[in-house]
């Protein structure tokens, strides 16, 4: 495995600006390992639930570990592939590490949904961690993969609720379906600590678009980091529906983890 850390980028100049309506999944190969982040307490069984925006009912997986108290929260969003095993089996293995987390089907109405829904859907997920017992409304962090990606770019600087923000391989120059603004153009809103994970090879959003966008918000002097996994092509934490458990992937869900319990 080569990851590389980038805190402050080198100058690259490609900027994607198409958002393809698909994820290439990884394929896993060798045996497959799990492992708990230090402190975690191993995965904990979610279920399903059922959350409203804008007066539309959508289903949701919500997780939550087993210990009392109050916990940090999480809002996890899912690929354009929905709300698959791999991401229930990620919201289990998130409470166990000590995270309320909860996983809306943001599909469920149009499978383009806009950006004002899903904006709908984000807030009412917050509400809904916000209303719990177990969970700490202070401490409410965002994350999502591929579209998802590009909703906590789009959402992280917007969504004042959120302390911090994890965005897998997203799109940060893309206007997404209703012609809308891009991640990019929000910069100057975010004051919230945001990591990216990416894979080098990752062809549907490009790492140079990535590279560009690191530049500005360095520029920006707003906080960032960026972790980058030399080879791994787009949407490599999840494969056939399954969550990938190959070294590098336990080391980019182990750098997520250790993110939200630095930030939040």
């Amino acid at each position: 495995m080569n990851k590389s850390f980038f805190p402050i980028l080198c100058a690259c100049i490609l900027i994607v600006t198409a958002f393809l309506a698909g994820c290439t999944n990884a394929q896993p190969s060798g045996p497959a390992t799990v492992t708990t982040t230090a402190g975690g307490s191993g995965p904990v069984p979610g279920s399903m639930t059922t959350i409203t925006a804008d007066g539309k009912t959508y289903p949701a997986y919500i997780a939550a570990p087993l210990t009392p108290g109050k916990h940090p929260g999480i809002v996890l969003m899912h690929s354009f592939n929905g709300l698959e095993p791999g991401y229930k089996d990620m919201c289990n293995r998130i409470a166990g590490d000590g995270f309320v987390v909860i996983a809306p089907e943001w599909q469920t109405i149009n499978q383009r949904a806009g950006d004002p829904e899903v904006e709908a859907i984000i807030r009412s997920s917050v509400a809904t961690l916000s209303s719990r017992t177990d969970t700490d409304s202070t401490k409410i962090g965002l994350t999502g993969f591929c579209a998802g990606g590009r909703f906590t770019m789009l959402f992280l600087p917007q969504v004042k609720e959120f302390g911090a923000g994890v965005a897998w391989y997203g799109f940060p120059n893309s206007i997404g379906y209703t012609n809308d603004t891009a991640p990019a153009s929000h910069i100057n809103e975010l004051d919230v600590p945001m990591l990216m994970i990416h894979g080098s090879r990752d062809q549907a959003s490009p790492i140079g678009s990535i590279y560009n966008y690191s530049m500005q918000l360095d520029a920006a002097d707003k906080y960032f980091e960026l972790m980058v996994y030399q080879g791994k092509p787009h949407g490599f934490m999840i494969a056939n529906g399954s969550l990938v458990r190959e070294d590098f992937a336990e080391d980019a869900y182990n750098g997520m983890i250790a993110f939200f319990r630095r930030n939040l």
